[in-house]
């Protein structure tokens, strides 16, 4: 079956496929920053498991944070393979628009899937990555500001 070039079939094809190629501009940029992000957990690890074998006295406290790191990386990792599925799902919606326009493939039910398992898995990234910040700053110790207030909270008194 020869397929009939229609220019202006092509250029509808195009244009419909354009809008899922701006969330795919944003799943790679996500896919960057969750990246980043797990590189910085992997460092992370490796200087506690460093401080860790150099001073036994803060091993407890290394394990903690260990097994908070550990939990991050989980779920970076579930991001940028929930970022992936979206992208090839994203991908899969764009050839299936673009053939439906060009070459009168019905396929719009499966580029409908698609799109929503495309943005489904999107959300649930989302979702990995907030879960991921949420335990990042969990690991913030202040204490070097906390005896600062007891220090002016002292002079004041």
């Amino acid at each position: 079956m020869p397929l009939a070039l229609d220019t202006s079939a092509i250029t509808h094809g195009i244009q419909l496929a354009v809008a899922p190629v701006f969330l795919l501009t944003a799943v790679s940029g996500m896919i960057g920053v969750v990246a980043g992000r797990l590189a910085r957990i992997i460092d992370r690890a490796r200087v506690v498991e460093e401080r860790a074998r150099r001073d036994p006295d803060s091993s407890e406290q290394a394990v903690q944070e260990l097994l908070t790191l550990r939990r991050r990386g989980y779920l970076a990792n579930a991001a940028i393979a929930l970022l992936t599925a979206c992208a090839f799902f994203i991908g899969i919606t764009i050839i299936l628009l673009f053939l439906g326009e060009t070459a009168g493939l019905q396929a719009s039910r499966m580029a409908v899937a698609g799109f929503l398992l495309g943005v489904g898995s999107f959300l649930l990234a989302l979702t990995c990555f907030m879960t991921e910040t949420v335990l990042a700053t969990r690991l913030f110790n202040f204490h070097l500001l906390l005896e600062l207030e007891k220090t002016k909270k002292s002079t004041q008194a």
